[in-house]
């Protein structure tokens, strides 16, 4: 009873120290359930075979028990198919069972699926294999995902995105706390004498309607700004790569092509601060950027009420080194991960389906979940 009532404490104190109780851990001890899981197409190219190898998820993520599959003669043994949006809504489609290639497109399965007889006699053709999921994969923005409202109800299972309400949870990059010495920085600050420049930014798809782009030009008649990319007046990336040439900046333009909830990719992540870099943020709100960096590892647009005061403030740090310093105190405690496309979603959804159990779920309305 002692020993019980201890417990009960200790959990008490738990909760009102960090306002939750301490998390259940995920792993057991009994080995994992072979998993199966399909990649209908190879991301970005519409093939139906990978041209590489699948990833062994043992050695890259620590997750056993996969079986990572891209022929799809194995389709009636995959617990699990991976269906990327871009190839699923950019043409003519080959699908599974029991569409097959009778149906050329989203909107065609659409109307075969929301067909009462149509989707009897399909039924009856050859349904999916009891407890297969099929699971809807995409890295992409509402703003940059085309068709979304052309696809069917109840024909996915699974969502898998950077979207952290997502079915399978898999953002461009997080923190993770150091407890390894290989994890330990060289120096909490980057060389401040290496830093030559003060503010880079790398753009990709330049479009004169974006945010962002709109957002540098108030920026640069304040502050300069040097801009790497490809055609225009942009700067091509020095041969001594992406990182090595932000990493010679204060602070980095992490600016999103569009603003939605949990959209925080590579460019926060892996251009600034895996280079080393204090990133200026625009994308999603401040609070939405708190749930996964901690709040004084960044700056925000929407901190300032105009980029004349952000310019001014970003020239304050550059004149008061000390200051500067603070915004790499997380990496006292943390170290960034940035997320390996297209191996780690493939053995994240593995890993998704050993721990799921049989629950059946579908998904009624993709669209209104994911433009919300």
């Amino acid at each position: 009873a002692l020993a019980a009532a201890g417990l009960l404490c200790t959990v008490l104190v738990a909760y009102v120290c960090w306002g939750q109780l301490p998390p259940v851990p995920w792993t057991t001890d009994a080995p994992p359930v072979p998993v199966g899981v399909l990649l209908w197409w190879e991301p970005f190219t519409g093939r139906d075979r990978a041209t590489r190898p699948p990833p062994d998820c043992w050695l890259r993520f620590n997750i056993s028990g996969c079986r990572l599959l891209t022929d799809r003669t194995t389709y009636g043994e995959a617990q699990a198919v991976l269906f990327h949006h871009r190839d699923l809504v950019k043409g003519p489609l080959d699908w599974p069972p029991p569409w097959g290639v009778r149906v050329r497109s989203a909107e065609e399965l659409e109307l075969r699926v929301l067909d009462e007889e149509t989707a009897e006699a399909l039924a009856a053709s050859g349904p999916r294999p009891p407890g297969q999921r099929w699971v809807w994969m995409n890295f992409e923005s509402p703003s940059h995902s085309p068709g979304l409202r052309s696809l069917a109800g109840n024909l996915f299972n699974w969502t898998l995105s950077y979207r952290a309400d997502s079915d399978v949870f898999v953002p461009y990059g997080y923190l993770y706390p150091r407890t390894h010495p290989s994890d330990q920085p060289q120096g909490l600050v980057p060389p401040l004498a290496r830093k030559r420049g003060l503010v880079a930014w790398v753009v990709s798809n330049w479009d004169e309607r974006q945010a962002r782009v709109r957002y540098y030009h108030q920026l640069r008649q304040h502050v300069s700004v040097d801009v790497f990319g490809k055609g225009g007046t942009r700067r091509p990336v020095p041969d001594i790569g992406l990182l090595h040439t932000v990493a010679r900046y204060k602070f980095y333009l992490a600016f999103e092509n569009s603003q939605h909830q949990d959209y925080i990719t590579e460019k926060l992540w892996r251009n600034a601060l895996l280079a080393g870099t204090v990133p200026v943020v625009l994308g999603p709100n401040r609070a939405n950027y708190e749930r996964f960096v901690p709040r004084g590892a960044f700056i925000h647009v929407d901190d300032f009420p105009n980029a004349s005061s952000l310019a001014a403030y970003l020239l304050f740090l550059d004149r008061n080194p000390a200051v500067y310093r603070r915004y790499f105190s997380w990496r006292r405690s943390y170290a960034v991960h940035v997320t390996s496309f297209w191996d780690e979603p493939w053995c994240r959804a593995c890993q998704a389906v050993q721990r799921a159990g049989d629950r059946p779920q579908s998904i009624r309305n993709l669209a209104r979940w994911f433009e919300r």
